[in-house]
């Protein structure tokens, strides 16, 4: 019988995000944005800890005021998974998810998919999984907001691009695009070993955290997901998000 790994949740939480400042703090019918995707992390039940993780001290009260837990980030980062390394050194830990802090809509079956990875029969082999979604209409694929990503046939990444990838050259060529949600698995050495890589061109360039570990030649094992990647990079994201919301009945 496999042993029952322990399992947290992170949510790195920078308040002055490139696109859209603030916007983990803007209203999301009632509660600010930050805190719907904490409160959702919890609600699928699979983690065995949730913390958020900040840079701003807004946020860290905020997230204390509602009962939950918070680590203060104590030197400047790049991206979230080095900030989450930074949170996680110190911590007993077997794998650690890194929810994106504008994923308000984070649910069970997507997380118990990518956990399920590291159940498998190949899982010794495996250090970092992370999600991708189908898309088909013309304004998904071109939006740059939306990371694109192509697989091998064993669905481990070979790139990924806010460009539209694969480029259709041949138009009689069937070709499925996928939209990658940031969401990500790491072995806890995993993530402490990509928290030590030095950012290089590419990623710097596309500003895709999961490029610096491709470019080191390791993998990155793709897990499908039915359910479309909701995030929050604009004001009209926020406002779509506020209808699902409604239309949902979420408290």
């Amino acid at each position: 019988m496999t042993e029952k790994l322990k399992v947290i949740a992170m949510i790195p939480a920078r308040y002055e995000a490139s696109r859209f400042p603030g916007k983990l703090m803007k209203d999301l019918e009632g509660k600010p944005v930050i805190i719907r995707t904490y409160e959702a992390a919890i609600k699928t039940g699979l983690f065995d800890d949730v913390y958020v993780v900040t840079d701003s001290k807004l946020i860290f009260d905020t997230i204390g005021e509602y009962g939950g837990k918070v680590i203060m980030s104590l030197e400047e980062h790049q991206c979230g998974s080095d900030r989450i390394a930074e949170a996680v050194k110190d911590l007993d830990v077997d794998i650690v998810v890194n929810v994106q802090g504008d994923e308000p809509f984070t649910n069970e079956k997507d997380m118990r998919n990518i956990l399920q990875v590291f159940y498998e029969d190949d899982a010794d082999s495996i250090d970092l999984a992370s999600l991708m979604t189908p898309i088909s209409s013309i304004s998904e694929i071109e939006n740059p907001n939306n990371v694109k990503v192509i697989v091998d046939h064993n669905n481990f990444a070979l790139y990924f691009s806010r460009a539209p990838i694969p480029y259709p050259r041949d138009k009689e060529i069937e070709i499925t695009y996928f939209k990658h949600k940031g969401i990500y698995a790491f072995r806890k050495q995993a993530v402490l070993d990509f928290y030590n890589l030095p950012m290089r061109n590419l990623e710097a360039s596309e500003k895709i955290e999961a490029i610096r570990y491709l470019e080191y030649g390791k993998r990155i094992k793709m897990v499908f997901s039915d359910s479309p990647a909701i995030g929050i990079d604009t004001p009209q994201d926020l406002e779509d998000a506020r209808n699902i919301i409604k239309s949902q009945h979420i408290n």
